[in-house]
Formats: C-alpha cells, sequence, structure tokens
C-alpha cells in the first residue's frame, strides 16, 4: 500500500485484515514496528528517534542548511538541530579551507611600519 499525497501520518496502521486506517499509529506502535523490521534486516536494536537522528545528520552531510533541517524536523530552537549533529571535524575542516582570507605581503620581511 502506497501513502497518498494528502498530508497525514507517514504510518498508519493495518489491521489483521490487511485493511487501513488512515490515522495516526500509537509511540509504541510505531516503536514495534521499527523494533520488528530492524530484527528482520539484521540491525542491532534501535529507536525511532535513531531514524530522527540519521535524517537529520544525513542532511546535515550531504550540506543542507541547519536552518533548513531545523524547519524540516520541527525543532523550535536551532542548538535541538545541532546536537543531532555527528559529523565530527571533516567538514569544519573543509568549510574552513572554502575560505579566501586575502592577505598583503609586507616588505622587509614582514615587519610594519
Amino acid at each position: 500500500m502506497l501513502r497518498a499525497t494528502e498530508p497525514g501520518p507517514l504510518f498508519i496502521p493495518i489491521n489483521k485484515g490487511g485493511h487501513a486506517s488512515v490515522r495516526r499509529m500509537t509511540d509504541h506502535a510505531i516503536w514495534k514496528m521499527v523494533q520488528k523490521r530492524g530484527a528482520e534486516a539484521g540491525v542491532k536494536k534501535f529507536s525511532p528517534h535513531d531514524l530522527r537522528r540519521s535524517f537529520c545528520s544525513d542532511l546535515l552531510d550531504l550540506g543542507a542548511d541547519i536552518a533548513v533541517v531545523q524547519q524540516l524536523a520541527g525543532h523550535a530552537n536551532i542548538a535541538t538541530t545541532a546536537r543531532y549533529d555527528r559529523r565530527g571535524e571533516k567538514p569544519k575542516q573543509k568549510a574552513s579551507e572554502m575560505l579566501v582570507v586575502p592577505y598583503v605581503a609586507l616588505a622587509n620581511g614582514g615587519a610594519g611600519r
């Protein structure tokens, strides 16, 4: 079953008879679904929140602006989004290499007047 294009929940419950109910699933039902699918995929235990963290980190890793990621994640404060950033030092180094700092070489071995 594919989700429609109208706004609404991403995951909807499907009963044992295979009938979908267009309503939000409970937090517990989502947790159980994630655990089951993770086990089937051979992935160590993780939580729905890990998916949220990966969503934010992956977008940041791909170069998305942190303010955009903040909006997509629904965070009120950008500091909350920044806590999801697990990229380490490499992106900081890459960003600093993008800077062009103009300078003027001083005559007399750099001695100023």
